[in-house]
């Protein structure tokens, strides 16, 4: 299994939640000491692939790395990204860019790059971390917005291109998460959002990938939206 994004939040609770049960992973991100820490933590069941998923090359030789180490490729859990909201006309363009080539482009190299090594194999599973802002149009985030409508577009198309080869393509769309991307690092921090039901865990989306990736062969779980009781939207 690849994880993009695998050194904080999401990628890494669910990296370590998928070691504790003892399936082989790809860590990749762009932090190559956080992923090497987190390679070691987990143990040998688990490669650490430096990536930036903006680079083809990257990409390329993260999958590659992964069929010399394990022989396949059984699951991409396409996870990298980052977040910002606010205006746009109080915006960077060339921070849309930036946002738009990770969240959008990096997920397509990344399908890309497994989808010949899934077909050859006649299974697999893709699953692409988007967000409720892909399901909903948020007035305060429109670009993260989106780009997060894009992929969620991708996995509505792409499921239907690779079911006949046997892949399965779902997405998953947490709320609020307290976690590095909402700039909560604070374990007191993340307490208080979960108390006040405001901000779910990065282990709660976890246990949800798990979830969605344990279904007998099948059913496909196309999209699953999980949010602290209290978000208001």
């Amino acid at each position: 299994m690849i994880i993009t994004g695998a050194s904080s939040g999401i990628g890494r609770a669910t990296a370590r939640a998928l070691g504790r049960l003892g399936c082989r992973l790809t860590l990749a991100a762009r932090s190559a000491d956080k992923l090497q820490a987190l390679a070691e933590e987990i143990g040998p069941v688990a490669l650490a692939v430096p990536t930036d998923v903006t680079v083809g090359d990257q990409v390329t030789q993260m999958v590659a790395q992964t069929v010399e180490k394990f022989g396949r490729v059984d699951v991409l859990f396409a996870n990298a990204g980052i977040y910002f909201p606010g205006k746009m006309a109080e915006q960077d363009p060339d921070e849309w860019a930036k946002l738009m080539d990770i969240n959008v482009n990096g997920v397509l190299r990344c399908v890309h790059a497994v989808l010949p090594h899934m077909t050859a194999q006649g299974s697999g599973d893709i699953l692409i971390t988007t967000s409720i802002s892909g399901n909903i149009d948020l007035h305060g985030e429109p670009v993260y917005s989106a780009s997060k409508h894009a992929v969620q577009s991708l996995t509505h198309t792409l499921r239907r291109q690779a079911a006949p080869h046997g892949i399965r393509v779902g997405s998953i769309a947490p709320g609020v998460v307290a976690n590095e991307i909402w700039g909560v690092t604070d374990p007191a921090k993340v307490d208080e959002y979960v108390q006040n039901r405001t901000g779910i865990r990065s282990e709660d989306v976890a246990e949800a990938v798990i979830f969605m990736l344990s279904q007998p062969p099948h059913v496909t779980i196309r999209d699953l939206v999980i949010l602290p009781q209290n978000q208001d939207i």
